[in-house]
């Protein structure tokens, strides 16, 4: 979905579906801020990216920590740059069946994982000068897991803290949508990605049986029989981010193969 040529910024640009992200978009031609916390991945991946097109700025991004998270908002504003669009990937919270941890952990994953990142993207929305009147307008594309929708026992945390994405996307939908601000989230079911295939090859491996055998096992009951790769996940940020959505704003999208069964 190439459009005209548009600044979009990627947080955890160098992990496997932040890398599929900013390969789709190099490709239709954006120029791409790139942010994570390796500097020497980030780097590689801007030489990569720039086969494509324009060398792609990048910046060390850790969201986790206030520091680095000002750093990172100084740097954009040193550097002039204006944004079109944000891909926005928080930190998740590792899987757990229970539902009541300390305040202390709770604390710690609100600030990792909702209030850092929070932080980042009103750095990010700063830097949009979006023109609705004449057509430009400027896309937020969160990405959130399932759980935002239904809950899943094995991840009692995220099932709070993806929903207070779903919350926080949709009361900034309505607070920005008069600048041209478009926010919507992106939930994704599963997803080969790096380190879920090696995961799925573990339990192939203690099972006994074949990575193909296990994949299909855990598959059984998505509709569409498979869980969706990096590569797919791409093409709808890019759809999101593009004039597909100039009249959709505070939506939560599944990308899970049929699989969630909400509605």
């Amino acid at each position: 979905m190439a459009n005209e040529t548009r600044t979009i910024l990627v947080t955890g640009a160098t992990g496997g579906i932040g890398t599929a992200v900013c390969r789709q978009l190099a490709h239709s031609g954006h120029s791409l801020v790139l942010a994570a916390r390796n500097e020497a991945k980030l780097e590689s991946l801007s030489h990569e990216l720039a086969g494509t097109g324009d060398r792609p700025v990048w910046l060390p991004l850790d969201m986790t920590s206030d520091q680095s998270i000002r750093q990172f908002g100084e740097q954009l504003t040193s550097r002039d740059i204006v944004l079109d669009g944000v891909v926005l990937m928080p930190p998740q919270a590792h899987s757990t069946n229970d539902p009541m941890p300390t305040g202390e952990a709770w604390r710690a994953l609100f600030q990792n994982c909702f209030i850092g990142p929070l932080e980042v993207l009103k750095t990010a929305i700063g830097r949009m000068n979006p023109d609705p009147v004449n057509g430009r307008r400027a896309k937020i594309v969160i990405i959130s897991g399932i759980s935002s929708a239904q809950v899943l026992g094995h991840y009692a945390t995220s099932n709070v803290l993806r929903c207070a994405w779903i919350g926080e996307a949709k009361t900034l939908a309505f607070a920005l949508g008069a600048r041209g601000i478009h926010v919507n989230t992106l939930s994704l079911g599963g997803t080969l990605s790096p380190w879920y295939r090696e995961a799925i090859e573990t339990r192939a491996a203690a099972a006994g049986v074949t990575f193909e055998q296990r994949l299909a096992e855990e598959t059984a009951n998505v509709p569409l029989g498979k869980y969706g790769e990096p590569e797919e996940v791409a093409i709808a940020v890019e759809g999101l981010l593009s004039r597909f959505s100039d009249h959709m704003s505070g939506l939560n999208i599944m990308h899970d193969g049929g699989f969630t069964r909400s509605y």
